[in-house]
């Protein structure tokens, strides 16, 4: 097994709006995005992203070698709660995924 920001080019999250949050796997290659494409199940991102796994919106693009996950923000953006007001973080708690 590798972590996932070890085999791929980028691993990127960035606000949708101030309720939504989008994390993009940048894959590369379509071997790397077969192989991240079937590792990464979207019950255990939305595990990892203490979120409903029925919340999630996932977007396996082949054309492009991307996998793309929205999902709810843990605290709307810009509030006294908000950790990470760009929603730049995000993306390593999905990158240190062992596939």
């Amino acid at each position: 097994m590798s972590r996932l920001v070890d085999l791929v080019p980028k691993v990127r999250s960035k606000n949708a709006g101030p309720f939504w949050l989008t994390v993009d796997v940048f894959c590369g290659t379509p071997e790397v995005f077969a192989r991240v494409s079937g590792g990464l199940q979207t019950a255990r991102v939305a595990k990892a992203f203490q979120t409903d796994p029925a919340m999630i919106k996932r977007f396996d693009m082949p054309d492009l070698n991307v996998v793309k996950f929205s999902l709810p923000r843990p605290e709307i953006q810009g509030t006294v709660f908000d950790r990470d007001m760009h929603g730049a973080s995000f993306a390593q708690i999905l990158g240190d995924f062992d596939i």
